[in-house]
């Protein structure tokens, strides 16, 4: 699942392909058939010199987007660069793009909405059961548990009964180990199988050996499943024995930064291998707008894909190997830094601090990001302007005299014109990236603002300083005689 996985380009990465692509072609076009042009028109007049392709070189050099498409790379290394000073590392500039057009976010529920390590608080038998039978048989099919809650449930029983599990157990014991598939772990051995884990799983396994179902055991699962827990069923030779409270512990905080990232408009979706009514009790407490219970590999990545189809770019936090489908599937996928190797491998951004709600810091970092693009495109766009009276009337003067009246610059020659617009647009490459480096300040403002200020700043600065840049330049050509 993990290699079927593709990832999706953002809306603005492919409106910029466009535009960058579409701008150099029409100018390609236009530079191209220029000569031409040219030559007909000293032919027809009778006087003036053709175009050189000195000058069309120039033109083209100076008309193509080259200033944004120069600082692009500038702008991707400075939002790595700015997550990494918020202990995020991010593999690629295109991740970090992404984060900024997020409309949808999942979250694993145990470590990154939870604090991860849910502990037995209870033993709850059913049936005939007793509280030590079920407490022994927990812990029995608990001891080769390496997981924080099966870690816990053998503590439980030793600290309420006293009970000493021995793990060695002799030659004719088999522990059955935790797996996202059964959902279930235990122990078999000579006349004894023991079996804990989830409701669903443990009651088709029941079932499907013949064995009644207790009937308070349903008010029991639910009623642990309303308080927020995590009931696990335990069965001892296929006789359901009782249920075993596991507590969530949400992570402090987190309730509010989901408001702001609703205010971000940003969906927040909690996934969880628990039951409805305990992940719609965990959702509720932590605030999020929808939760997916009873999750698998499988239905984690398809419901990302279904966000997808739909249009939308999805952001993935998880931190554990059964998450790393659904994070290579995610546009953003920010696994966390205690979580496994697979899931690290399969994420394209690197939580160090291992905090969930680092999403909203991540996403500005991404806003950023487009808005310097943004600023630098329209800068980009709007100096091609002063161009145009820098170098059509040198290369088109002496053929059609009217378009002297554009050299609204006055500029000294025509060699010196050509010279000075080539010189201008490299320099205001290096000019600006410092700009793309630092980015332009994130502000939560809505869109129409936006660019009513990006038009003002960065579009009417792009048409203004050419003009200034390239009189100057002409003007130290003149005086140090080199044009």
């Amino acid at each position: 699942m993990v290699e079927g996985a593709k990832r999706q380009k953002t809306p603005n990465e492919i409106a910029l392909m466009i535009l960058i692509s579409g701008f150099t072609i029409i100018f390609l076009v236009v530079c191209t058939t220029l000569l031409p042009f040219s030559l007909y028109v000293v032919k027809v007049t009778g006087h003036g010199t053709v175009i050189s392709v000195t000058v069309l070189v120039a033109l083209l050099v100076c008309l193509i987007p080259t200033t944004i498409g120069g600082l692009l790379p500038a702008i991707g290394i400075a939002g790595m660069d700015h997550l990494i000073r918020k202990n995020v590392i991010a593999m690629s500039g295109r991740a970090v793009e992404a984060a900024g057009d997020v409309d949808v976010l999942l979250l694993d529920k145990t470590g990154t909405i939870t604090l991860g390590n849910r502990q037995a608080v209870d033993f709850i038998p059913v049936g005939k059961a007793t509280i030590r039978e079920l407490a022994e048989s927990a812990q029995e099919a608990s001891l080769a548990d390496e997981t924080p809650e099966g870690r816990s449930i053998v503590l439980l029983a030793k600290e309420k009964y006293g009970m000493k599990g021995n793990k060695e157990g002799g030659s004719h014991r088999h522990f059955i180990p935790f797996t996202a598939q059964t959902r279930m772990s235990g122990i078999d051995a000579e006349g004894l199988t023991i079996r804990k884990g989830a409701v669903d799983s443990v009651l088709t396994y029941v079932k499907a050996q013949g064995k009644p179902v207790p009937p308070e055991l349903t008010d029991v699962v639910e009623n642990i499943a309303k308080a927020g827990g995590t009931p696990l069923v335990v069965v001892r030779n296929g006789d359901i024995l009782g249920v075993v409270h596991l507590k969530d512990i949400v992570k402090g905080g987190i309730k509010e930064r989901f408001v702001q990232m609703r205010k971000m408009g940003i969906k927040t979706i909690m996934i969880t291998g628990d039951n409805p009514l305990t992940a719609a009790a965990i959702a509720a407490e932590a605030g999020v707008d929808d939760f997916l219970s009873q999750a698998t590999p499988e239905t984690k990545l398809q419901l990302i894909r279904t966000n997808q189809e739909g249009g939308k770019l999805v952001a993935m936090i998880g931190d554990g190997t059964n998450d790393a489908p659904a994070l290579a599937q995610a546009d953003v996928a920010v696994a966390m830094h205690t979580g496994t190797q697979p899931a690290r491998e399969a994420a394209n951004m690197i939580d160090l601090d291992s905090n969930p709600t680092k999403l909203i810091d991540i996403v500005e970092t991404g806003k950023q990001l487009l808005m310097t693009r943004g600023a630098l495109t329209t800068f980009s766009i709007a100096n091609d302007v002063s161009k145009y009276f820098a170098i059509i009337p040198a290369a088109f003067g002496g053929t059609l005299p009217a378009l002297k009246a554009l050299n609204v610059m006055h500029l000294a020659t025509p060699e010196s014109a050509v010279l000075s617009a080539v010189i201008f647009n490299a320099l205001i490459i290096m000019a600006l990236v410092p700009l793309a480096l630092r980015g332009v300040p994130y502000r939560a403002v809505g869109a129409a603002r936006l660019l009513q200020d990006n038009l003002f700043i960065h579009g009417l600065g792009g048409v203004i300083a050419p003009f200034i840049g390239i009189k100057l330049i002409d003007m130290l050509l003149v005086a140090l005689h080199i044009a």
